[in-house]
């Protein structure tokens, strides 16, 4: 009896060994099939299991023998280290190097561009539009994302800082919108004690309220300060503002593109030609010039401009010169 068990002990053992030579084969070698095109992006799921992860890599063209792949995590005491997310392969890769890939949460980095002059509502779109965002915004009011993000203000607008933002792949949208909310809050406060003095702003917030229009009016960086000083110079002397983003903003969605005076005699909390003062919000994301612009205009005696055509402005100090240049530009 011993020799037939010490016979089976031995075929166990050998093929252990070459269960053995053949993993460690197997975990090193490159694989892929033929006429899969790289990079090869996937995606593991939240709450995905090691099993499932590995059928959908083996889906995906990543992944042969999902049964090895599998049993090389458990050996090496991996198999629960799977981390969701997206990730990308760029070229044929070894079984050892994917497992590590996706137990040490070597994602694919998405990235989010928030543009200057934005408003919120554009915002929001771009961010439920992102395939690599996790949606926990989604179905919340304005009121409840604001306190979501610990924000203290009762309206979105212009509290969110327009730039490129980078995160994990299937990382939640209200992080998104904390980290830009953060990043506006810390460049206000950076910049309010800093700035020109006797500028007719009470508060930090009507300072961003004047960089959102600032943003709003010009394309031309270098022309922010001036447009800056024209505006401020109406504020001292109690003249409107008279600007048309903000009227636009006052009509909301339903703004076909084509302002026309009905638009500038209808009343609303936005339309600063019928009402004197700053509108009661940002109308705006504004970038950081523009908010340096607002805090530090340039000192000039322009009350007015008009737009050349050419993305800039002509400046006029009365109402005459004013006029002149508007027939120049506009009425040619």
């Amino acid at each position: 009896m011993r020799k037939p068990i010490s016979r089976l002990l031995a075929l166990a053992l050998l093929a252990g060994l070459g269960l053995a030579a053949w993993l460690l084969y197997y975990a090193s070698t490159p694989m892929g099939e033929t006429g899969v095109a790289y990079p090869l992006a996937f995606s593991i799921e939240r709450g995905a299991t090691l099993k499932k992860a590995s059928q959908d890599l083996r889906a995906a063209g990543a992944l042969e023998n999902p049964w090895a792949f599998v049993l090389i995590a458990r050996i090496r005491g991996l198999a629960g280290d799977v981390k969701a997310g997206s990730y990308a392969l760029d070229g044929p890769t070894t079984p050892m190097a994917l497992l590590r890939k996706i137990t040490q949460g070597e994602m694919v980095l998405g990235k989010l561009t928030i543009v200057e002059g934005w408003s919120f509502a554009d915002m929001r779109r771009a961010v439920d539009a992102h395939p690599d965002l996790r949606h926990d915004s989604a179905g919340m009011s304005a009121g409840e994302l604001l306190r979501a993000v610990d924000a203290s203000e009762g309206h979105p607008e212009g509290l969110f800082f327009p730039d490129t933002y980078f995160f994990d792949a299937g990382s939640s949208d209200l992080a998104i919108y904390k980290r830009a909310y953060g990043a506006m809050k810390k460049l206000v406060e950076a910049q309010w004690p800093a700035r020109a003095g006797g500028l007719p702003y009470r508060t930090p917030y009507e300072a961003l309220t004047m960089a959102s229009i600032i943003e709003k009016e010009t394309g031309a960086p270098e022309e922010r300060p001036l447009i800056a000083s024209v505006f401020v110079n109406r504020l001292r002397i109690g003249m409107r503002l008279q600007t048309d983003p903000t009227v636009i903003y006052g009509i909301g969605p339903g703004f076909d593109g084509n302002l026309r005076k009905d638009d500038l005699l209808t009343d609303t909390p936005y339309n600063t030609y019928t009402r004197a003062g700053l509108p009661p919000t940002p109308i705006a994301l504004p970038g950081a010039e523009a908010l340096r612009a607002a805090l530090n205009p340039d000192k000039s005696r322009a009350l007015y401009f008009v737009a050349k055509g050419n993305g800039r402005h002509e400046f006029s100090d009365n109402l005459d010169a004013h006029n002149r240049a508007v027939s120049r530009y506009q009425k040619r």
